[in-house]
């Protein structure tokens, strides 16, 4: 029989109608559910599609953004430097840079050094660059291309000044005033570097020997004790006073410095000397230098003075005690053995 369903009205035979019923139900509901899966399928494409845009647009601004420098300090100078990372073409305007660089195993990035750098050898193959206490060869230090140049307290302002107008990076390492302060330099140009690790050794090396002649120095009588930094004009040789790091060493050699009323660098008359009668004399010393034990002696009016008449006269390398790098605590070591030589037979 011949099934005919005629809109409105219930089909003659109801077991076929209900058949006929369930089975377009079946195919409604079928195409429907292929309907809102595309639906849902076209929106979630549009979703993606959009997401995948906006990180796009996130990845394009933030490589044409500005990037941030990872590493900052503050210097000397009270100014903020910043590297991308650890300088690896450096130019030095110290001898005492230098000697640190090498000490933290930095010496083979040192593309550049002032023409006093005469410690360790090697500096002698880094190319000159002029003098600190003269002209800088402003053309040889930016033909370098140094991504850092270090700078001292010798270095003159303008000198720091006209290198940072040519585009350099420029931080000045301070003349530490104690130990704790070379610790800290040694520290800083260690991050400078990416010689952290090696500066840090190198610290708590050097304290340990600061502190294994303190504990010898501690609680002993301090004879007086007088410093000679240039002896050119024998009645006011010029000496250290508060302030300056001959002082420290002085101090913590067991030693009273017979200065320590003068402030930082100034000469000390013929006459002071006889009134604070020095019990030990160390003068500095080194190729430009002409003082010998000798000549120092024989200086008039010097012969009375209780240091000269018992033969404790000591010569110690100038620049032990005037470098602010980690030689420093060689000079200790000797400053103690001439004050006090029975401690450390």
């Amino acid at each position: 029989m011949k099934f005919t369903h005629r809109l409105g009205k219930e089909p003659r035979d109801h077991k076929a109608a209900v058949l006929g019923s369930s089975n377009l139900q079946d195919v409604k509901f079928v195409r429907g559910w292929k309907w809102a899966l595309s639906c849902a399928l076209l929106a979630t494409l549009a979703l993606v599609g959009s997401a995948c845009a906006d990180l796009g647009e996130l990845g394009r601004a933030a490589e044409s953004a500005p990037q941030e420098a990872q590493l900052k300090w503050i210097d000397g100078l009270g100014r903020q430097v910043s590297l991308d990372g650890p300088a690896q073409r450096i130019v030095s305007l110290a001898p005492s840079n230098t000697e640190v660089l090498f000490a933290i195993g930095a010496g083979p990035q040192l593309v550049g050094r002032d023409e006093l750098s005469d410690y360790p050898a090697e500096a002698a193959e880094v190319t000159s660059i002029g003098n600190t206490f003269g002209e800088l060869n402003t053309e040889a230090i930016v033909s370098l291309q140094p991504d850092l140049v270090l700078a001292a307290d010798i270095t003159a302002p303008e000198q720091v000044a006209a290198l940072e107008a040519l585009g350099l990076t420029i931080y000045l390492l301070p003349n530490p005033v104690e130990f704790e302060g070379l610790y800290a330099n040694l520290r800083r140009a260690g991050e400078l570097t990416g010689h952290a690790a090696e500066a840090s050794e190198l610290s708590t090396q050097l304290e340990a020997r600061v502190v294994a002649v303190a504990e010898r120095t501690g609680a002993v009588d301090r004879p007086r004790v007088f410093y000679e930094a240039d002896g050119s004009d024998p009645t006011a040789p010029w000496t250290t006073g508060t302030g300056t790091f001959q002082t420290v060493l002085i101090d913590l050699a067991g030693g009273e410095n017979v200065a320590a009323g003068l402030t930082g660098w100034a000469q000390f008359s013929l006459e002071q000397l006889v009134a604070t009668d020095p019990q030990v004399i160390v003068f500095a010393s080194g190729p430009w230098v002409p003082t010998t034990v000798e000549s120092l002696g024989a200086r008039a009016g010097w012969g009375k003075l209780s240091a000269v008449a018992e033969g404790r006269v000591h010569p110690i390398d100038t620049n032990w005690v005037d470098r602010p790098g980690p030689r420093l605590v060689d000079a200790l070591e000797a400053m103690a053995r001439f004050i006090h030589p029975e401690l450390f037979d």
